[in-house]
This record gives structure tokens, sequence and C-alpha cells, in this order.
């Protein structure tokens, strides 16, 4: 990453980390240099740190409904946590964390609990390496909280950050959604495999239905089919051996799911212009009944849930897991899966009071957030659910089910780079302007390029 900086920015950044490298002697400890966290790059599970005088909780601007819920739980559930250590809020831009959080560690001064950068806190990130990332595993596995975590959620984290060290406030999985008065009229059956999928999308599109609507504009979506495919066909470490460099995306297995995706494309099944769709209209194709399917992840429900722009009403709306391709290595219970944007707890601040804070969210926040917000979290909901859409109480209760690993997103290992290319690159993979083979090879020579 640090490549494509410009030279402007790159001083006070190199400062900065320099800074955070230095402060790893101390990293588990108190202010004044304490013991150093254990773990690969994270503190232990004991709370070791020294507390600080507040529970400062940084969020970014972009999201009002956590610093909300949160300070609700400071007035309830909370309150004897907020008693002994207060809550105080800091906010950021998203677009600026990375900056933000980076300065904030060289100058020994990172917030309890704060947002922060995906690379920056894996084990061989800047702050991961540092060990200024709380285990929150090992830390809630200490406090007797750790039930309080659903197995997805565990998985996706292990998956994304290389271990448990996000409070999973959104959780979300991914697949299609459909139309399910269509299919009943259209005598469809749900899809569990690829080919099952092809037909119905057949049946579909000579009844003169359209069987999907994809938001080709923005490019990730076009590569989320096709890295599903590819997680079906290779199995869930797809990805992981592309990282690793025990396999290429030229590797013919690989090439199958962008022939795939290109194959689909080409049968006309997302409709006319849907390389210039976004997103919002492409939900709206789906909710007012002109596109029998979309594929997308959980956050749809806020749409499902708008009576004002789900014409076809939450009883239609149906959900099916990505199928399962024949003679392929991968489940179909293996759902796609992110927790969000990462919120870390400091390890240097990590004392017996922030390991209550730790405890008491992770006890209550799931419910709280699904009764007041209709936010499904990576948390247990531990309390009676009311008014809530069966559209979400669905999902919600799927995901409370998964016992088997996530898997991520196709782009979700790569660098900025080539996850950059990988969308700009699909445009011409499903108009025809490049081939399977040419897909692939471009995209794993800049992986190649960029490691």
């Amino acid at each position: 990453m640090r490549k494509t900086r410009s030279r402007r920015f790159i001083p006070a950044t190199a400062l900065a980390l320099a800074a955070i490298t230095s402060l790893a002697a101390c990293s588990g400890g108190g202010g004044g240099g304490g013991e150093q966290g254990g773990g690969s790059g994270s503190g232990s599970g004991a709370a070791s740190g020294t507390d600080p005088d507040k529970f400062t909780v940084m969020t970014a601007n972009e999201n009002p409904t956590l610093e909300s819920l949160l300070t609700q739980l400071s007035e309830d559930q909370c309150a004897a946590e907020n008693e002994a250590l207060p809550i105080e809020h800091q906010k950021v831009a998203q677009a600026d964390v990375v900056q933000k959080i980076t300065l904030l560690a060289s100058q020994d001064a990172m917030p309890a609990h704060t947002i922060a950068g995906t690379a920056l806190i894996r084990p061989d990130g800047d702050l991961g390496a540092a060990g200024l990332v709380q285990d929150l595993q090992a830390a809630l596995e200490d406090s007797g909280g750790w039930e309080n975590v659903l197995p997805a959620a565990a998985s996706t984290e292990e998956n994304v950050y290389g271990g448990f060290v996000s409070m999973p406030y959104q959780y979300n999985i991914e697949g299609f959604w459909y139309n399910k008065q269509i299919f009943e009229e259209q005598g469809i059956e749900v899809p569990t495999t690829w080919e099952d999928l092809l037909a119905a999308a057949d049946t579909l599109q000579q009844a003169g239905v359209q069987p999907m609507t994809t938001a080709g504009a923005q490019g990730f979506p076009l590569t989320r089919l096709m890295g599903m495919y590819i997680f079906r066909n290779v199995g869930p470490d797809a990805m992981e051996a592309i990282r690793d460099g025990d396999a290429k995306l030229t590797d013919e297995e690989y090439v199958a799911g962008a022939q795939a995706l290109a194959d689909l494309a080409a049968t006309g099944y997302f409709g006319e212009g849907f390389t210039t769709r976004d997103g919002d209209t492409s939900t709206n194709l789906f909710l007012t009944g002109t596109a029998a399917m979309t594929y997308d992840g959980s956050w749809i429900l806020g749409a499902v849930n708008d009576p004002e722009r789900n014409q076809i009403g939450g009883e239609n709306v149906g959900f099916f897991p990505f199928p399962e391709v024949e003679g392929g290595e991968g489940s179909i219970e293996q759902y796609p899966a992110n927790a969000g944007a990462p919120m870390i707890i400091s390890a240097k601040t990590y004392g017996p009071k922030v390991a209550d804070w730790v405890s008491c969210i992770a006890e209550n926040y799931g419910g709280l957030a699904l009764n007041e917000a209709g936010v499904i979290s990576g948390f247990t909901v531990n309390e009676e659910v009311t008014d809530i859409s069966p559209n979400t109480a669905e999902i919600q209760e799927l995901i409370s089910g998964i016992d088997e690993e996530t898997v991520l997103w196709f782009e979700a290992l790569f660098d900025p780079k080539s996850n950059s290319l990988a969308s700009t690159n699909a445009t011409l993979l499903t108009t025809g302007q490049m081939t399977a083979e040419d897909y692939m090879a471009a995209l794993q020579e800049s992986i190649d390029a960029n490691k």
C-alpha cells in the first residue's frame, strides 16, 4: 500500500509508523510501561492494561447508529460500567480513518475503543505487529463472555483479520433474494445448484420476466458472483491460496469462475444496461417486481423493510444461498459474510474497567441493535425481540444457526490496486471486450506486481 501514496504524504506517515514501532515494547501494559501484551501481535486475554479516565469510543461520521446504541447501553444495561468509566464519543470521517488512527497510535493516544483500517489490525499490520490491538476472543473467554459471540462472526473475523480483534457491531451475509410470487407463478423451485439457477433464469426469460438484476456500474456486485462461483468450485480457501502463492488466478478452476460470469451476462439475464446500473436502481428493479432475483447482502433489508420502496411486499421476498457447483469443493452452507467496519479495543488501555465494558456490550448489544435499529450484529440476541420484520427475523435466525466456516468476497485479500482492477475490468469481461483468460491474467499480473 505504501507504494501508492503520494510523495507529500509519505514523510508524515513514515514518521508515524516509526513511532508505532517504537511503542511495541510497551504495547500491552499501562501508560507508564507495563507488561507487553501476549499473543501474535495482540494483547492477551487478561486485563493487564491501564484503564483510561474515560471509555473513549471513536466511530465514523457515517455511522451515527453505533454511537446512539452505545449511548443507550451506557444509560441502561451498562449503566454500572459507565458509572465506573464514563463513555466519551469521538468522530472521524471514514475516508480519514487510516491516517487518523496511525497518527494517534504514533502519539500513544489511541482511544480505548476505535474504528481502524483492516490491514492495520492484522497480525502483520502496523497496529497488530506493534501489539496495540486487543485479542478479543481471549478477552471474552477470560471474562466468560465468549458465548455471546456468534460462531459465524468469529469465523468471518478469523478470515478477514487473522483473529477475533473487532467488535462485530454489524454482520452481513450474502445470497440471492428472490420474488416468491414470480417463482410460484412460473413453477420454479429454489435453486440449490448452479445448473438449477441457470434453468430457473432461462424459464423466467422465456416467460418475459427479467431473471435477475445487478449493479454493474459499481463493479463489485459482478465480482461477487464470480468469486462465489470460485468458492463453490475450488473451496473455501480459494482466495487464501491466491494470496499465499499456492494457486494462480490463471489456473483452470479460477478461470471457470470468470467464464461463468461472462456467460451469465451474455445470456441477457441481467437485463439491458446493467453495466451502468447503480445500487439503488438495481434494488428498485427487484422491489418493484421487474426482476425476479438479485444477489446482495443482508444490508438490503433496509430497503426490503421500507414500504415506500418495497412494492412487492415483504411476504414475497425470499432468500437462498449461492448454489453449489457440481463437483466443486465448496459447500452451500459456507455463506459469504463480513462484520462491518473494524472496531478494535486498545491493548494498552485494556484494564479491568474496559474489560467490564467489553463484556457488557457483548452481552447486550445484539438484542438492543435488533430491537432499536433493526441491525443484525455478530452478537447473540439475549432479550426478547419485538416489532421487527419477518424478513429481518428470518436472516437473524439464519445467521445465528450458521456453524460452518464462512467465506469472504473475491477481492477481500487483494492489494488496493488489484482490488480496483478487478472491478474495473469486470465491465469488460461481462460485455465481451475481455475474455475470461485475459481477465484473470491481468489480475494475476497486478497481484504479483503489488506484493
